[in-house]
């Protein structure tokens, strides 16, 4: 984690393993205010919290509050961080920029759907809070790997738009895309395109059979009809 306030690196001075617990939660829930019975929910499991965890949120509450100043960290029985406007939140930026470089390649604008998608991509393949555990945790980092996964794609159709030596980008983000999620069937069709606009039909179709072989072993059913539209234009 690293945490930056007023121009200075502070989450060295964050009150430890909870103090960097509650702000991160806190952070990625900005919008609203958090009740402090869902903070110590954040602290321990439900079924083994403390008869003094009351009294141990309102301490640490209390060191954070010293670090991040109490213009930053408002309220008492409900908290919130009052960040500027021009916060910059990783795990925010992902979204929004997924966000962006779909709605980018939605109208074919290539440029703005490459730099959003790596914008993106970049942040998404980022542990988040490495080290930590727990079920809001693992909610967050199965967000930021699909958000990885839509990334790839957006820019694998940037590259195919974009043409040129862009090609092999798309190439790459398709084998990583099949890498992540083996049963993501857009996956194999950037790889295809990527090759199809190579003039290396062989090769797509090749990618063709290997999909169809993991269906048809793995789950019993076939390609979709996007897929297999694709194969029968190969063919052609």
């Amino acid at each position: 984690m690293t945490v930056e306030l007023g121009g200075r690196r502070i989450e060295d001075t964050l009150p430890g393993r909870q103090g960097r617990l509650l702000f991160a939660y806190l952070a990625v829930h900005r919008l609203r205010p958090v009740g402090r019975a869902e903070l110590i929910d954040v602290l321990w499991p439900i079924d083994s919290q403390p008869t003094t965890a009351d009294a141990t949120l309102t301490g640490v509450l209390s060191r954070l509050r010293h670090v991040l100043g109490a213009d930053v960290l408002e309220g008492r029985s409900e908290l919130r961080l009052a960040l500027p406007s021009k916060a910059w939140i990783d795990v925010e930026i992902a979204a929004e920029s997924i966000h962006r470089a779909e709605s980018a390649v939605a109208i074919g604008d290539w440029p703005r759907a490459w730099t959003s998608g790596r914008v993106a991509l970049h942040v998404a393949r980022r542990e988040f809070l490495s080290g930590c555990g727990a079920p809001w945790i693992e909610a967050r980092r199965r967000v930021l790997q699909s958000i990885e996964s839509s990334a790839l794609e957006c820019i694998g159709e940037a590259g195919l738009g974009l043409g040129g030596s862009e090609i092999a980008a798309a190439e790459r983000s398709g084998r990583a895309l099949i890498a992540c999620e083996p049963y993501r069937e857009s996956g194999y069709r950037l790889l295809m395109r990527a090759h199809q606009a190579r003039g290396n039909d062989a090769a797509a179709l090749t990618v063709y059979e290997e999909l169809r072989g993991l269906l048809r072993e793995e789950l019993g059913t076939t390609p979709s009809a996007e897929t297999q539209a694709l194969f029968k234009q190969l063919l052609a």
